[in-house]
């Protein structure tokens, strides 16, 4: 019998990176006898990779499209934790996943990263305005349809691609989507978190922290090893050939606690203060013109808004009935402040 093969993208990164080695340390039989592979853009990283005996392919970027369906066509199952956004590679990964199904009649499955920003509200531009706490258990594919026809979002773009496509084409997609994610990764590359790192280093650059608008908003959260157990889990399962929901009922969930934006801009004022890194715990309120460029880099005020101003609450009912059980607990999240700061510092 043919060695299964799995390719992973954004290995370099701080999900895909803790995914990979949570692959590469797995105890799962299945997922032991597999042959990883996972596409890197500089030959170091490559090297780096081959010695921990995964197949590193070194590639152009995501805006290769015919490598990237070439590659995707000769692997069993994909592993998409690129950029969330970047839809046309996404697609490129399905076509290649398909094509590989048409060729050797072996049922393809693609495992799409995304984030609960997808469903987040607008409550400061007043565009959109939710109060309800998603199930995955529920239709999400259709609260996504029904949110990109009043307002397109790019990283929604490409779950309603992704899902879609999965069932026109007849192969399995699952599409994760992740709240805020904290904590130290365990991958050979970036370590570190997305959406409070970023806010940190813009309180190192101010002097202090920022919140945008009230901070009432909730997101959730989940730490990178609990969300990186999850991904080897959804393998582990797909291996065993169980029939988990897929496509348009594909859509999961991954939070383990909860938090306000206030709550966060105020932890890290008050860390970043005891540390020494900032000369006071005053926190100012800031809009999203301002956001885009503190947090953002000039980003667009919209994208500002979904990823630190919105309310996005979710409940990971489906993940948990497969056996997904997060260990880390809301101390942890508390704790891990102090560990963010001194990386931010580090970093200066």
């Amino acid at each position: 019998m043919a060695q299964t093969s799995i390719l992973l993208t954004g290995a370099t990164g701080y999900i895909g990176g803790s995914v990979l080695s949570t692959l590469l340390s797995s105890t799962n039989v299945q997922i032991k006898a597999c042959k990883l592979s996972a596409i890197v853009r500089k030959q170091s990283q490559a090297d780096l990779l081959k010695e921990k005996g995964v197949n590193a392919i070194v590639f152009d970027g995501l805006d290769d499209l015919e490598t990237l369906r070439k590659i995707a066509s000769e692997h069993d199952i994909v592993i998409n934790i690129a950029i969330t956004y970047h839809t046309a590679s996404a697609e490129a990964l399905l076509r290649g996943v398909d094509d590989r199904q048409k060729k050797t009649s072996k049922l393809g499955h693609l495992i799409q990263t995304s984030g609960t920003s997808s469903i987040a509200d607008k409550p400061l531009s007043g565009a959109y305005v939710e109060s309800a706490v998603f199930s995955d258990k529920s239709d999400i594919y259709a609260y996504e349809r029904y949110r990109q026809s009043l307002e397109v979002y790019p990283q929604r773009t490409s779950d309603l691609l992704i899902c879609e496509q999965g069932e026109a084409a007849g192969i399995k997609t699952y599409v994760i989507m992740p709240p805020t994610i904290y904590g130290e990764g365990t991958g050979l590359f970036n370590r570190r978190s997305i959406q409070i790192n970023t806010m940190m280093r813009a309180a190192m650059k101010d002097g202090y922290a920022s919140r945008v608008g009230t901070g009432e908003a909730e997101w959730d959260h989940v730490h990178v090893v609990d969300l990186a157990k999850f991904y080897e889990l959804m393998v582990a399962r797909i291996l065993a050939g169980d029939d988990l929901e897929s496509n348009l009922k594909g859509i999961y969930f991954c939070q383990s606690g909860h938090q306000s934006w206030r709550e966060v801009s105020d932890r890290i004022a008050e860390v970043g203060h005891s540390l020494g890194y900032l000369k006071s715990y005053t926190v100012r309120q800031i809009t999203l013109q301002q956001a885009s460029k503190k947090f953002g880099d000039g980003l667009p005020a919209e994208i500002m808004e979904a990823a630190f101003a919105s309310r996005a609450r979710s409940r990971a009912d489906r993940a948990h009935e497969l056996g997904w059980r997060p260990t880390k607990t809301r101390k942890d999240f508390e704790d891990g402040f102090a560990d963010d700061w001194r990386a931010v510092a580090n970093e200066a």
